[in-house]
């Protein structure tokens, strides 16, 4: 589940950023292209947290 919540906020972050951006920049605003950046960032945020050790260090 944490997964499919994961690709939903970036999803819905990724599109509303690329269309206030878009908005700024007076360029038109492209649905596909925010759909793979959001797609290519829940994949990495997904990865990162999958590599990140769950257990507590240990003090030196």
């Amino acid at each position: 589940m944490r997964i499919f919540w994961t690709f939903f906020w970036s999803f819905l972050l990724i599109q509303m950023a690329s269309y206030v951006i878009s908005s700024m920049q007076s360029v038109t605003y492209t649905f596909t292209v925010s759909t793979i950046v959001s797609v290519v960032v829940a994949a990495l945020i997904v990865m990162i947290g999958e590599v990140l050790p769950n257990e507590p260090v240990e003090k030196h």
